[in-house]
């Protein structure tokens, strides 16, 4: 069974940027849609960014201008980058990716803080 693994968590001051990245650790089978949820403490995980194979990209309003999603389809890896940061961007961030097969594939998630 294959692995998500994200990286490029970490403390950031706001207005900071940070990139996260996520990268498959074993073969995923025609990945199709990628993307970035984030969890709050004490929050729903909500859908931050994604991208589909013809890199058709969709973000949650709160991020707009400031997030960019994009992919390496080759490499099965997605990235986001996180530019004019707010402490309300504190959370963690899973990565998601989905198969024309419909099999969901989860991260384990990467910390991101954002103090003020």
């Amino acid at each position: 069974q294959a692995q998500l693994v994200e990286s490029g968590g970490g403390l950031v001051q706001a207005g900071g940027s940070l990139r996260l990245s996520c990268g498959a650790s074993g073969r995923l089978a025609d990945i199709t849609s990628m993307g970035w949820y984030r969890q709050a403490p004490g929050k729903q995980r909500d859908m931050v960014a994604s991208i589909t194979r013809r890199e058709s990209r969709n973000y949650a309003d709160s991020v707009k201008g400031r997030f960019t999603i994009s992919r390496d389809s080759a490499k099965n890896t997605v990235y986001l980058q996180m530019n004019n940061l707010k402490p309300e961007d504190t959370g963690v961030y899973y990565c998601n990716m989905i198969s024309s097969y419909s099999t969901i594939y989860w991260g384990q998630g990467t910390q991101v803080t954002v103090s003020s």
